[in-house]
């Protein structure tokens, strides 16, 4: 990204909330939070007046202005405490109304129109841009906009102090008299122009390896993640060595390029650290020959310190602010390709029309694969005089995909599909979801917590698919896809689905962790509970055919037939 793609990006992700229907309250809150700040330039401009008089007394061995100093020393830090507290806190306030905000539309971009799932190989690590990239580009754009107005005000109070104290500098070139008003202005503006480009040519290489690392680190972190989630797989396959390997390849680039981070911030803050050192000495060497010639005082010199450090540290925002600036951009980098990934996604639309009629019917409907090759050539089939379907066919013949289109989850696809208005659909993966929570709530999944079924319902559900000892056990949060068997969660999926009591009931393989009698129990079960429901299934075994009236089988290269059982 350059880096007018960069602002470009930012503008985009930072324009949403500030147009928003909250854009008053945050500019409202904003605007008393620069108000709090420019009282903190105020309140360090008054330290310096009162460093002046201060320092001047002590010179002066003047006792008697000693202790109303110290008071109102101690009535100014009373009031900065004051305005530094709540300028801290409201600012906090603004960050976590932003985050809100901002994290529920990009949840909502996520998972409308199953973006979610067309997302997969689009854009890394989607949970870390939610989680932590928002938050951190909120964070950074705060600190670094109010850190903006708030040296700017600096700038102007303190260059005007500086200015009035630093008088005129005079010297002769070639028998000519030059006088440079507010000369300590100058030298201050001239110090801080260099620093600023010496510090940009020195850290400029840290973006792109800022935006790097939190991509290998979020790698990283996912490989581990997949082996929690596939812990028993792995174990079957004694895969241990396997996954040490695929961990050190994660980390060795995470190291590699902490370790190249590391040699260019060595000589950034190595650069920085002389750069503000040297400031310390700068006005005081500066200044010297009119304190030693007695045109200003020693209160004089330390205003004028005070000033020239406060200028300095304002003109050197830039410097002192390039790893922020830097983490700003490489988040900014990943945010706008997370939207811009989600905009292209949710423009991919299935070319499928679905229509109503009093039957559910496929017209010449055509399926895909996303390289173009087609997988099924115009399926036609009415469901009307069909009870139940099973879908047959060699492997990666498009049995699952056939599902996924009809689900309207398939967007390479083409052709009509009719069905009755208000159908309820349900489909069962291989692998059910049980999402975290507790029983009851998976059992409802994804039903909203005010239609859940009853506890009698339930238990009702869980005794007819053989799983009464879990009924007990409703309100026991726990991750229950670890501690229940394959077999056992797929006959939670057919609880859910006598509780649900869809019109339509696609399975894509969803017995195939049960023995052949309690798969076709299973079966015999739907078809008692729901006795006008249709079912249509993908499996592979022959006592499949027992429990369906209609074979569609998909013979490859796009053909299919459909027969009578």
């Amino acid at each position: 990204m350059n880096i007018r793609e960069l602002i470009h990006g930012f503008w985009i992700i930072l324009k949403g909330y500030w147009t928003s229907e909250e854009k008053w309250k945050a500019f409202g809150l904003f605007a008393v939070i620069l108000a709090l700040s420019f009282g903190l330039v105020e309140c360090n401009s008054m330290i310096a007046e009162w460093n002046n008089e201060f320092m001047t007394a002590l010179t002066n061995y003047d006792e008697e202005l000693f202790l109303p100093l110290i008071g109102q020393f101690m009535i100014i830090v009373v009031i900065f405490l004051f305005v530094f507290v709540y300028s801290v806190y409201l600012k906090q306030l603004l960050q976590i109304r932003w985050r809100t905000w901002m994290t529920q539309k990009f949840l909502n971009l996520w998972m409308k129109n199953q973006n979610y799932y067309k997302l997969q190989n689009k854009a890394d690590n989607p949970d870390q841009r939610i989680s932590e990239d928002i938050n951190q580009f909120i964070e950074l754009t705060l600190d670094l906009s109010i850190g903006f107005f708030q040296n700017l005000a600096t700038l102007v109070i303190f260059s005007v102090m500086l200015w009035n104290l630093s008088g005129s500098y005079e010297f002769e070139i070639f028998d000519s008299k030059v006088v440079i008003p507010g000369y300590m202005f100058w030298v201050v503006l001239i110090y801080s122009v260099i620093g600023t480009f010496l510090t940009h040519t020195v850290g400029k290489k840290i973006i792109p390896l800022t935006f790097d690392q939190q991509h290998f680190e979020a790698d990283f972190r996912f490989s581990m993640m997949r082996v929690r989630e596939n812990a028993e797989s792995i174990a079957f396959y004694r895969g241990e060595k396997s996954e040490m390997e695929n961990f050190s390849f994660k980390f060795y680039d995470v190291v590699a390029n902490f370790r190249a981070i590391m040699t260019k911030l060595k000589h950034l803050n190595g650069f920085t650290n002389v750069y503000n050192n040297a400031t310390i000495f700068a006005p005081f060497i500066i200044a010297a020959p009119q304190y030693f010639s007695k045109k200003i005082t020693f209160g004089d010199l330390s205003q004028i310190s005070m000033a020239f450090s406060q200028v300095q540290g304002a003109l050197s925002f830039f410097v002192n602010s390039y790893s922020s600036i830097a983490s700003l951009m490489a988040v900014v980098q990943r945010l706008s390709g997370f939207a811009k990934s989600l905009e292209e996604v949710e423009k991919i639309e299935s070319k499928v029309e679905v229509g109503a009629a009093d039957n559910f019917e496929i017209e010449n409907l055509n399926i895909s694969l996303p390289s173009g090759r087609e997988i099924l050539n115009n399926l036609s089939i009415n469901f009307k005089d069909k009870k139940s379907i099973l879908i047959t066919g060699s492997s990666g013949c498009g049995k699952s995909t056939l599902l996924r289109t009809l689900a309207g989850i398939w967007a390479y696809a083409r052709g009509k599909i009719f069905l009755p208005t208000e159908a309820k659909l349900m489909f069962l993966p291989q692998k059910p979801y049980l999402p975290l929570g507790n029983l009851k709530r998976i059992l409802a999944y994804p039903m909203p917590e005010e239609d859940a079924p009853s506890n009698e319902e339930i238990f009702q559900a869980l005794k007819m698919v053989g799983l009464e000892n879990l009924a007990d056990k409703l309100y026991i949060e726990d991750d229950w896809s670890r501690i229940l068997s394959g077999g056992e969660q797929q006959r939670l999926a057919f609880a859910r689905v006598i509780l649900q009591k869809p019109d339509y009931i696609f399975l894509d393989e969803s017995t195939s962790a049960l023995d052949e009698p309690r798969e076709i129990e299973m079966y015999k079960l739907l078809q008692k509970i729901l006795p006008n429901a249709k079912i249509i299934s993908v499996g592979h075994r022959s006592t499949l055919y027992e429990v369906h009236d209609t074979e569609l089988k998909l013979e490859g290269a796009g053909n299919w037939n459909v027969r009578e059982i």
